[in-house]
């Protein structure tokens, strides 16, 4: 028989995350999938899944669901308390699993041996919140089922990853197609300040809060590709840094791009946390 599990409480938003749907830009769908890649590809090598099987991301905490099976599950990213952090566990029939809110970081991944087993949309079973596609975000009383495909148990019993960090994240930044657009001072005024996380933020980008970049010149882009990492500047000239759901296209300027490997980071910063950029 299938294993399902019934979710009982959600927290502020938990949605179902695989590696997404890479390669289909050119047709207006972005690529979406777990924010922070290496959290969710660590749960799924605890429980053996294969490296793309569908996980759930938990936004802050709050996922409570009960089994009505036995079922192996990992958990890893934003430390979640009363609950087994980077190792595989057991979760009994009938016990219930409550994430409570983490103590850094903003993203739990909850991998189960067989992977969530929605039905994917174009080739994913990821959720994007911007164009909507995929499976809905999770709701109180779901029953979600899980897949049977999997390899072997990795042998771990804990894997040594650090939390999150709580205080001021530094990431590396590179120039963009539009570095032109904006003065030194203004390229200097990105690397050189410390940017508040706004409450504002989601899936799709972290908005920032500080001093607005001077511009070298006014007037309008026409649309152009947008990437994972980017750094648009809207006219208000607070960066919005784009996250896994961003936008395949966008018209403001792109003064640069987050470092691929400092990614992960940036989707673990939550609200009123400071971010700063190093220039590479």
């Amino acid at each position: 028989m299938t294993a399902h599990f019934e979710v009982l409480q959600t927290g502020p938003l938990t949605t179902v995350q695989d590696l997404g749907r890479p390669g289909q830009a050119a047709l207006g769908i972005g690529r979406s999938g777990a924010c922070d890649r290496t959290s969710y590809q660590l749960a799924n090598r605890l429980v053996g899944n294969h490296p793309d099987a569908a996980a759930l991301e938990v936004t802050f905490g709050g996922l409570s669901l009960v089994a009505d099976s036995d079922l192996v599950y990992a958990i890893t990213g934003a430390p979640c308390a009363g609950v087994p952090l980077n190792a595989p566990a057991l979760l009994r029939k009938g016990e219930v699993l409550q994430l409570g809110t983490p103590r850094t970081g903003l993203r739990t991944y909850v991998a189960f041996r067989g992977g969530v087993d929605v039905e994917p949309v174009l080739g994913s079973r990821s959720t994007d919140l911007l164009s909507g596609l995929g499976p809905a975000p999770v709701a109180v009383g779901d029953v979600i089922a899980l897949g049977k495909d999997h390899g072997p148990m990795p042998g771990v019993d804990l894997a040594p990853v650090a939390d999150p960090p709580g205080g001021e994240v530094t990431v590396r930044v590179l120039p963009g197609p539009r570095r032109d657009w904006f003065t030194d001072a203004g390229w200097a005024s990105l690397t050189g300040q410390s940017y508040t996380v706004s409450s504002n933020s989601n899936r799709v980008g972290v908005r920032l809060e500080g001093s607005p970049l001077e511009r070298a010149r006014d007037g309008e882009l026409p649309s152009e590709g947008m990437e994972l990492g980017a750094l648009q500047i809207p006219p208000s000239g607070l960066p919005v840094l784009f996250l896994a759901d961003h936008p395949v296209t966008g018209g403001y300027p792109v003064i640069g791009y987050v470092a691929a490997p400092d990614l992960d980071a940036c989707a673990q910063l939550r609200p009123g946390q400071t971010l700063r950029f190093r220039s590479l």
